[in-house]
C-alpha cells in the first residue's frame, strides 16, 4: 500500500491548508515558505501580498470575508525580516 503525503498547500476558495485543514499558510506551509525564500525575503512579501488579494477575493465572495488587517497578519506580517 503506498500512502502519499499531501503538501500544505491552500485550497480554493477557502484558503485551508490541504494537509492539515487550518487556515493557510499554516505553520509548515511557513516554514517551507521561508525555506524557498531564504535569499530573498523582498520576493517573499510580494509573493504572500499577491495571494493575500486573491484570498480577500475568494473569501469575500464566500461571505466569509476577515477583516483585511486579520488578512495581513495571517499572510504577510509573520515573512518580515527581523530587525
Amino acid at each position: 500500500m503506498v500512502t502519499r503525503r499531501r503538501d500544505h498547500a491552500p485550497t480554493r476558495p477557502t484558503w485551508r491548508c490541504a494537509a492539515c485543514g487550518i487556515a493557510w499558510p499554516c505553520s509548515p506551509a511557513k516554514l517551507r515558505l521561508l525555506g524557498e525564500y531564504r535569499h530573498d525575503r523582498a520576493a517573499l512579501t510580494v509573493y504572500l501580498a499577491t495571494l493575500q488579494a486573491e484570498a480577500a477575493e475568494h473569501l469575500a465572495a464566500l461571505d466569509q470575508g476577515p477583516l483585511p488587517v486579520d488578512l495581513t497578519d495571517r499572510f504577510v506580517s509573520w515573512a518580515r525580516p527581523r530587525e
